[in-house]
This record gives structure tokens, sequence and C-alpha cells, in this order.
């Protein structure tokens, strides 16, 4: 069997790196995985054991128990669920329980894709450092936190836009502070900032810089 072809797609909270990861997986019939999911299943797991996400055994324990073909986005999308999420994702021991996961999914994508796109904190650093290509998505703080707030609004949640502003700063400095796997660009990852970007012409931005290494990619498989 060939190796399939890894697009690491990297960045910060409500940058777009999500959106972006699964236009890209369509575009290219790779397999997708949000690993950003399965922390918010540890996170899950560890809510409805009556566990605070600051216990770190309870999080490593439900870290070795996730089984997201069970998952339903709407318990995972909850506010409380993403706030642990962002909690458990600190702890060494659960983000180990979870790199055999992912990187099993980039060796042997579903139903024999030729390849899988992964979006997450540290696929192109740590889950996947040889990847084919390794993109890096970022935008200011306020124009995340607008992107965000508008979001919650469509979905009858209110809160104020200052709030979430808080927030994606929170996560902003326990994602880049961690002592494992801190959220920073790979060596060799595409910097793509979505600040002033629509996600149409986002995935204009990301298509152009992603394509021509897995063009690559693909004519180096052939003549091997």
């Amino acid at each position: 069997m060939r190796k399939p072809i890894v697009i690491a797609v990297d960045g910060t909270a409500a940058s777009g790196k999500g959106t972006l990861a699964r236009r890209l997986a369509d575009h290219f019939r790779f397999a997708h995985l949000d690993s950003g999911l399965l922390y918010r299943l540890v996170a899950l797991g560890v809510l409805r054991g009556g566990h605070h996400p600051d216990d770190e055994p309870s999080a490593a324990a439900a870290a070795c128990k996730i089984d997201p073909a069970s998952a339903r986005y709407a318990d995972l999308r909850a506010d409380d669920i993403a706030e642990a999420a962002s909690i458990v994702a600190a702890f060494p021991r659960v983000r180990a329980a979870l790199l055999d996961y992912q990187r099993s999914f980039a060796s042997h994508p579903p139903e024999g894709s030729e390849g899988a796109v992964i979006d997450g904190r540290d696929i192109g650093t740590v889950v996947c450092p040889h990847a084919d290509a390794k993109l890096f998505v970022d935008a200011r703080s306020q124009v995340r936190a607008h992107r965000r707030w508008l979001e919650l609004e469509q979905s009858g949640r209110i809160v104020s836009e200052e709030a979430v502003l808080a927030d994606i700063r929170a996560r902003d400095q326990r994602d880049r502070s961690r002592e494992t796997a801190p959220l920073r660009p790979a060596g060799d990852a595409i910097l793509l900032d979505t600040s002033e970007l629509d996600i149409d012409a986002a995935f204009a931005a990301a298509l152009a810089l992603v394509e021509p290494k897995v063009e690559e990619a693909l004519r180096t498989r052939h003549r091997g």
C-alpha cells in the first residue's frame, strides 16, 4: 500500500482552520479528522463522569475510552465542553493517549482514501511532523472573537463580544504556554492570515498554497 498523502492544518481558535481543512479534504477527496473533537470527547467523558476538567487522571482515563463514531455533534459543541476541552488538552497523558489514534488515521485513512487532512494545534509539529503539506492558520484575536460571537448569536446563545474575546485570548494563552505540544507553527509550515478574508477567499488562498505540495507528493508516489 502506498503511503497516504497528509495535509496538516494547525492554527488558533476561530481562525477558520476547521472549515478550511474540511474544504481541502473535499477538494482532494481525502479523509478528514478534526483533532479538536477528540479532546472534546475527552472533556465530555470527564464531565459526564462527574469530574472536574482539572483532574488529570480522570481526563487520561477518559482519553483511553473515546469513541468518535458514537459522538453527537450537539453534545460536543456546548460551551462547557469547549472550555473543558481546552483544559484537558494541556495534560501530557491525554495528548499521549490520543497521539496513536491521530497517527493511525494519517497512516491508514478511512475507506482507502489516498490521503488525510488533519486539523488541530500540534499536527504539523508533533502528530505528523513529516506531513506533505503544512498550513498554519491565524487571524487577529479581535477578528476571531467577532466571528465566534456571530456564530453564537446565530445559534441563539446570548453572550457579549467582550466575553468571547476574553475567552479567545485565554485559550490562546493556554494553547501557547502548555509544556506539552504548545501551539506554534512548524518550521516548514505555510502561514495563512485570514483576518481580511471571508471563507471563500481563505479557501482559495489555502488551496493555492497547498495544492502544489499535494501535486508534487502525488507525482513522487506515481514515480515510486
